[in-house]
C-alpha cells in the first residue's frame, strides 16, 4: 500500500479546471500576470472532489485586477471586499471568486489580522504564510504545475493536519487557526499531527480574541461534519472546550446513572452523532448538542437517593440562548433552537386523551413537530448509543397526524370568534379581553364542538360577567 501511496503521490497531477476558469486564467495571462488556484479549492481536488468556491492568487496588484474585470468591461465586475490586504471579489460569468496579490506578511498585534502587508512576486513566499500543509499547494491556471513545497499532497493522501511551519508561531498569527484545525479534522476526517495538538493550548488567549461571527462560522462546520463529535472532543482535549463553550464543558461529570449511560457530554455528543446520521439541519443539531446544559445546575440526590434533573429542559433553554447571543446567532435561529430544547421532555402515554394530544400539539408548535420527533430520537440514542427502535414515536405520531387532520381549532386565529366580535358585545379590547380568547381557546381544544361563534360569545359573556 506504501508503494501505491507513494507513486500516487509523485505522478504528475492535473486539475480539471471549469471552463469559467479557464477564461478567467485568459484574462491575466493577456496580460503577462500570473494566476494560481489556491487553498482550499486545491485540497479538495487533491481529495478527488469538485470544489465549489474558487479562491486566486495572482502576481497582479488589486488595481491592476480592477482594471482587467471592473464594471466598465463586459467580463464582469470586481468589489474591493479586502482591498488593504491585496484581495477583491471578482465576479465573472454569474460565480465569485476571491482574488489576492501574492504578498507576505509580519505582525499581528490582534492575533488575527497582520499589522503589515508587502505584495509579493512569488506564489512560493505566498504559500509560506498558510495555515496547513494541506493549504500551501497551489496550481498554476490553466494547466499547471502544481506547486506544492510543504508537501501538502502527501499530509492529505495520508490525512494529516500539519501547520506550515512552526505551529505555535502559526497559531499566533491567526487566533482562529486552533479552531481551523479542529473543524478540519472533524469535518475531513484527518488527524492533527502531535505538534498541532501540543500548539493549541498555548495559544488559548489568541483565540480569545477572535470576532464571535468567526468562531460561530468554525463551530457551526463542526456541528455540520458527519461525526461530530470526534471535533468537539478534541476541543475538550485541547482547552477549547472550556473556552468556548463553558456550559457544555462543565456537562463533563455530570452522572445520570440510573436514567443513562453516559455522562451529560458524552450523552449530548453521542445525540449529535446521530442528529448528524439522520441529516438533520443545522438548528436542531444545535438544539440536540444543547437539549441537556442545564442538568449540571438542576442536579439533584431525591429522598430514594435516586438523581433527579427536574425541569433541566428549562434551564437548558436559558443556557442555550445565552451561547447563541453570545456567538450573534440570528434572532429567529435562536428562538427556534430554545423552543426545541425546552419542548423535548414530553413522554408519550397511550391513555392520553385526545385533548391532551391537541395540548402538546399547540404547545410545540405545529411546524417543529418532525424536529421535535428527531430530538427525541437523538436523546434516545444518546442514553446508551443504541439506534432506537424506527416506530418508538409512532403511536404518538399516528394520534397527532388524526387530530390535524380533523382540522379543529389549535390556535387563536381558529376560534369562530374574534376579538372585535367580543367587543361588538360589550367586552373592551384589553387585558381582560386577552384572559377571555385564551380561556375560550382552552375551551375548545377540550371541547372543539363548542367552537361556534354563538357558544363562545356565550361563555365569554358569562366569563366577562363573573368578573
Amino acid at each position: 500500500m506504501g508503494n501505491v501511496l507513494s507513486g500516487l503521490i509523485k505522478r504528475e497531477f492535473s486539475i480539471p479546471v471549469h471552463p469559467v476558469l479557464r477564461d478567467v486564467s485568459a484574462v491575466f495571462t493577456a496580460k503577462n500576470k500570473q494566476v494560481y488556484l489556491v487553498g482550499g479549492a486545491v485540497r479538495d481536488s487533491i481529495r478527488g472532489y469538485r470544489p465549489q468556491d474558487w479562491d486566486l492568487a495572482t502576481d497582479a496588484v488589486p488595481e491592476e485586477v480592477i482594471a482587467m474585470f471592473g464594471e466598465s468591461t463586459p467580463r464582469g465586475h470586481v468589489i474591493p471586499t479586502g482591498i488593504a490586504h491585496g484581495t477583491v471579489t471578482v465576479r465573472f460569468k454569474g460565480h465569485a471568486m476571491e482574488v489576492t496579490t501574492f504578498r507576505s506578511e509580519s505582525g499581528y498585534s490582534d492575533g488575527r489580522h497582520p499589522d503589515k502587508v508587502q505584495f509579493g512576486t512569488s506564489i512560493e513566499a505566498d504559500l509560506s504564510r498558510r495555515d496547513f500543509t494541506m493549504n500551501a499547494a497551489a496550481y498554476r491556471l490553466p494547466d499547471g504545475p502544481l506547486v506544492d513545497p510543504y508537501n501538502g499532497r502527501t499530509d492529505i493522501a495520508e490525512r494529516r493536519i500539519i501547520c506550515v511551519g512552526n505551529a505555535a508561531d502559526r497559531f499566533a498569527e491567526d487566533g482562529l487557526r486552533p479552531l481551523r484545525a479542529i473543524r478540519f479534522a472533524s469535518q475531513l476526517d484527518f488527524t492533527p499531527d502531535a505538534s498541532v495538538l501540543a500548539a493549541i493550548p498555548g495559544a488559548l488567549a489568541v483565540c480569545g480574541h477572535v470576532a464571535a461571527e468567526r468562531i460561530r462560522d468554525e463551530l457551526d462546520r463542526i456541528i455540520a461534519s458527519p461525526k461530530p463529535s470526534a471535533g468537539f472532543l478534541l476541543m475538550e482535549n485541547t482547552g477549547m472546550l472550556a473556552l468556548l463553550l463553558p456550559e457544555l464543558a462543565q456537562c463533563r461529570g455530570a452522572e445520570q446513572k440510573g436514567f443513562h449511560q453516559f455522562d451529560v457530554l458524552d450523552h449530548s455528543l453521542l445525540a449529535l452523532d446521530y442528529a448528524a446520521k439522520i441529516k438533520a439541519g443545522p438548528e436542531l443539531r444545535l438544539a440536540v448538542l444543547f437539549h441537556d446544559l442545564g442538568k449540571p445546575l438542576v442536579s439533584r440526590i431525591g429522598e430514594a437517593g435516586v438523581r433527579t434533573f427536574y425541569n433541566h429542559e428549562k434551564e437548558s433553554s436559558v443556557l442555550a440562548r445565552r451561547i447563541l447571543l453570545r456567538f450573534k446567532y440570528p434572532n429567529a435561529v435562536i428562538d427556534k433552537v430554545c423552543h426545541l430544547v425546552e419542548e423535548h421532555m414530553f413522554h408519550y402515554e397511550p391513555c392520553w386523551s385526545d385533548a391532551a394530544v391537541r395540548r402538546f400539539i399547540i404547545r410545540a408548535g405545529e411546524q417543529y413537530l418532525g424536529e421535535l420527533y428527531s430530538l427525541r430520537m437523538a436523546d434516545s440514542f444518546g442514553l446508551a448509543g443504541i439506534e432506537p427502535p424506527a416506530d418508538a414515536l409512532l403511536p404518538l405520531i399516528e394520534r397527532v397526524d388524526k387530530i390535524l387532520a380533523e382540522k379543529k381549532a389549535l390556535s387563536l386565529k381558529d376560534l369562530a370568534v374574534t376579538g372585535n366580535d367580543l367587543a361588538a358585545a360589550g367586552i373592551a379590547p384589553g387585558k381582560r379581553m386577552g384572559i377571555i380568547l385564551g380561556e375560550l381557546m382552552d375551551t375548545v381544544v377540550d371541547d372543539p364542538e363548542l367552537n361556534t361563534k354563538e357558544k363562545l360569545l356565550g361563555i365569554a359573556l358569562n366569563l366577562f360577567n363573573r368578573g
